[in-house]
């Protein structure tokens, strides 16, 4: 069928709620909406669902999610009795309609003779993950579309060990999706229909999560001489965060604007750490009580940003730079301790800032990297686990996520939090900040100069231009960038790359002579192209200048 003939479907089957229906019957006489909403079916892609919320087989909504669920409740099938019994854990955030699709879910899985256990309100992504192995559950599903504008909501999948799915089993999963021909025929049951087959979980996952987190603290009974404004962005990081700090006897001074679940983020210009806009009201904060960091999280909780007192202003710290100072911090207190495995690893991403693997290798820790992804980071986690032959030590990325310990298999944000805190406490005892840290890494392994941009390429010819951009990357980048030349090519979709162990992806890293790197990839859960710069130098003039010739050079195949 067309879009056009797959719209009349869904206009006239009885199966339509009849809020959709009036969405539906609304755009009737646009042809250019009922295009962009049927033309293609909302891609079920390697970070899961993400997509704007609305009627149509090309946004998110109740029906998309139900047919999700049941291809991977036909997954779940396959996998044997075992996998019944186990179940799936379910989350969600603050977002629109993240309840009921939470509520979809589970009763879809219920239709199935499947087990699903749900929380009985929001709760971060990181506890998801935790929840699944505390329970020895046989998945996870999370409902949530991270820090992305209110009109959008997700959908991600965990396998039994807390990771997001790789590859390999997200393909299986896809295509059980594929099969389903009519979102509009998938079966659900209500809570009360589906009885023992769903069960609503309460404080007893929060407590043992809340225990394992207090539990990574390397010095617990450190004096705690600072005053931290910390703000959850509307999200899930509220009650955790909070209640682990206040446990453990840290001065918190909330943003009690943005505390509350919002659905439409009302106190927050962007809810995303990386942005300026998210810090804006917890700099208000900051300097009527004179702290001394700020902190805050995306909406589910499972990145951290950070900002420290300068100068009578507040600095913010790159999710690399933080991610720098927490593994000295971490390291450091270890060596002194004894603590520092023999075989201790670091896992890292290929777009990823090599300061971290500087600091790793003083203290004799190795570092792995994997493309972008934290699943990628769990995945090794476990396989290193299987062959006891590596022992995790920190794992981050660049896009303010980290992981300390590994009871959770994805990046976590109370974790992270609990950390730089205790991290800023006991550096304030040598009477330093986080950012003089930071600057005596910069003494010892060079000045490093990080820089993401972003290109949106929205629309049906989206993804075409993103992919002839690509191409000509490919073809015909730069051999050279002001006199550097570029030394090595890196094509995550070689058949090179992937005998080094890397899954195929469309990504490509540019190496220069001097150490610095331009990483370029399509985004795998919205419309844009990102490029990652890594700039290395003496200074910090000295990085800029090079950054602005750099990006030059590469941001013109974006034209």
């Amino acid at each position: 069928m067309d879009y056009r003939e797959i719209f009349k479907h869904w206009l006239n089957s009885t199966q339509i709620d009849e809020d959709t229906r009036n969405e539906l019957e609304a755009m009737a006489d646009n042809d250019a909406e009922i295009k962009e909403r049927f033309y293609k079916e909302l891609e079920f892609g390697t970070g899961g669902l993400r997509g704007v919320i609305g009627a149509g087989i090309n946004r998110i909504n109740r029906y998309i999610v139900k047919k999700t669920t049941q291809g991977y409740a036909e997954y779940i099938k396959s996998r044997g009795e075992d996998a019944f019994r186990r179940g799936v854990v379910i989350a969600h955030d603050n977002r629109r309609f993240s309840v009921e699709f939470s509520k979809e879910t589970a009763g879809v899985l219920a239709a199935n003779g499947i087990k699903a256990y749900v929380f009985d309100s929001l709760r971060p992504t990181p506890e998801l993950s935790f929840a699944v192995r505390y329970l020895g559950a046989f998945g996870g599903v999370v409902i949530t579309a991270s820090h992305n504008p209110p009109e959008y909501n997700g959908y991600k999948l965990y396998d039994e060990r807390g990771c997001q799915l790789v590859p390999e089993v997200n393909d299986l999963v896809v295509a059980e999706i594929a099969k389903i021909s009519d979102p509009l025929t998938v079966k659900s049951l209500s809570f009360e229909e589906a009885g023992e087959l769903i069960t609503v979980l309460g404080a007893d996952v929060d407590e043992a999560y809340y225990k394992a987190v207090m539990g990574i603290s390397i010095c617990p009974d450190l004096k705690k001489d600072i005053k931290i404004v910390y703000s959850p962005q509307h999200g899930t990081g509220n009650v955790p965060v909070r209640t682990v700090l206040d446990r453990l006897g840290y001065n918190v001074i909330p943003v009690i604007e943005q505390c509350e679940p919002d659905t439409e983020f009302s106190n927050t210009k962007n809810p995303n750490p990386e942005t300026n806009e998210a810090y804006e009201l917890a700099f208000e904060y900051a300097k009527k009580y004179d702290a001394d960091i700020v902190i805050t999280n995306d909406p589910d909780c499972d990145r951290l940003g950070v900002a420290v007192k300068a100068n009578g202003d507040y600095v913010r710290m790159t999710g690399n730079q933080s991610a720098a100072v927490l593994q000295e911090y971490i390291l450091s207190n270890r060596a002194k301790s004894g603590s520092i495995p023999k075989n201790g690893v670091m896992f890292n991403t290929v777009v990823t800032s090599d300061l971290g693997d500087r600091v790793c290798a003083k203290y004799g820790v190795a570092t792995e990297k994997t493309l972008t992804g934290f699943k990628f980071i769990g995945d090794k986690i476990y396989k290193h686990e299987l062959a006891g032959d590596k022992e995790f030590v920190f794992g981050y990325e660049e896009s303010y996520g980290c992981l300390v310990a590994d009871f959770v298999r994805d990046k976590d944000a109370v974790q992270a939090s609990l950390m730089l805190c205790e991290a800023a406490a006991f550096y304030a005892t040598e009477g330093k900040t986080l950012l003089d840290v930071l600057n005596e890494l910069y003494k010892e392994h060079g000045f490093f100069l990080d820089a993401l941009d972003n290109f949106m390429f929205k629309g049906i010819d989206g993804a075409e231009k993103m992919s002839a951009l690509m191409e000509n990357l490919r073809n015909k980048a730069p051999k050279s960038v002001n006199g550097i030349d570029v030394v090595r090519t890196e094509d995550f979709l070689s058949n090179e790359m992937q005998s080094k162990g890397f899954p195929s992806s469309n990504v490509l890293k540019f190496t220069l002579a001097d150490g610095s790197w331009v990483a370029v990839r399509p985004s795998g859960t919205e419309p844009k192209c990102k490029f990652y710069f890594s700039i290395v130098a003496e200074n910090e003039t000295e990085a800029k200048k090079k950054l602005s010739y750099v990006r030059e050079a590469f941001e013109v195949y974006c034209n």
